[in-house]
């Protein structure tokens, strides 16, 4: 039986890896930053029916060489999945020394206890920050770091990603290896934890944006995040690429209207032109981190790799949307 490591399985993203593989018959080895969240993963894999028989957990974090040793014994793959993630722009020393530092750490254990490949979480943050405005992107793009616009995040997932490259080619590249790009990922979660990128949908859901600003993303579900994550895994022919995930691209306005008609009342009705969001914004904590990106129009929609190449069939986001609204709704969240 082949073993992978997933590094961060607490994670929103993460926890949907450790599932589909343990439910594809792979045994999985999880990380954890706390000892205290082992029974959170267990008992959400047990309500989703799947066998916890063949999954081991460890206590390390991106920041220290303890315990990755044990976590990485006799692994085949890793999924390198853990990277600081929050809704405000915390200082880079929250996002960049963690997220390069663990990248880091996740491949020099692989080299070290012979991985066969790494599966690498990026983001389109690592994608969109170019400098240079324009519509459509791919995976030839690269965000430049040094960008003053560039959010601590998207610099993070930048660097540790360029760090990635740069040891595989230094160190005349020790085992396989791919990088997933998604957009926002949202849709059910498997416990309690809704993952930050689903506030999105929960801010339209619950009311707590009165209005629809004028703010795009590109969405994708999660579960065909981790679907990704493991197709990549399991096909050579993805190594040395990158795969840019997003299934639509919605505006709020969109989401909004998604919602209403399938009866949360409390999505907004009213849409707002930039100038009106922007006012706004100085008196909601909730749309000031949206500042940057309103009004503008960013896509890898376009960026087919993924499909050509791993076979990835993502299911429509308007599905994604109506079901973690559903799961908001089921938590007590709209009030």
């Amino acid at each position: 039986m082949e073993k992978v490591l997933v590094t961060g399985a607490t994670g929103y993203i993460a926890l949907h890896c450790v599932q589909q593989l343990l439910d594809k018959g792979y045994a999985v080895n999880g990380s954890i930053r706390s000892p205290e969240r082992k029974n959170e993963i267990i008992d959400a894999l047990k309500n989703s029916n799947t066998s916890t028989e063949n999954l081991n957990l460890f206590t390390f974090n991106l920041t220290s060489d303890d315990g990755w040793d044990a976590g990485m014994e006799g692994c085949d793959y890793v999924l390198h999945v853990a990277s600081p993630l929050a809704l405000e722009n915390h200082t880079e020393d929250y996002f960049v020394k963690p997220a390069v530092e663990g990248a880091m750490r996740a491949l020099k254990f692989a080299k070290k206890h012979n991985v066969k490949k790494v599966v690498l979480t990026s983001s389109v943050a690592a994608i969109f920050e170019t400098g240079i405005e324009k519509v459509d992107y791919d995976e030839n793009d690269w965000s430049d770091p040094d960008n003053p616009k560039i959010s601590n995040y998207a610099k993070s997932k930048t660097l540790a990603e360029k760090a990635a490259w740069d040891f595989l080619d230094q160190e005349d590249n020790p085992f396989e290896f791919a990088v997933i790009n998604p957009a926002l990922v949202i849709g059910p979660s498997l416990s309690g934890d809704l993952g930050v990128s689903n506030f999105a949908i929960e801010m339209v859901v619950t009311g707590k944006m009165p209005v629809a600003i004028p703010l795009q993303f590109g969405f994708v579900d999660v579960r065909d995040v981790a679907t990704a994550h493991i197709l990549a895994m399991e096909n050579t022919e993805s190594n040395g690429e990158r795969f840019a995930l997003a299934e639509s691209d919605l505006w709020y306005r969109d989401i909004a209207n998604l919602l209403r008609k399938n009866g949360f009342d409390k999505a907004p009705t009213f849409s707002v032109p930039v100038w009106l969001a922007k006012i706004l914004a100085v008196f909601n904590k909730e749309l000031k981190v949206t500042v940057p990106y309103l009004g503008r129009v960013r896509s890898v929609v376009k960026a087919t790799k993924a499909k050509d190449i791993l076979g990835w069939n993502p299911r429509p986001s308007e599905d994604s949307i109506l079901e973690i609204a559903n799961q908001i709704k089921d938590m007590g969240l709209i009030k």
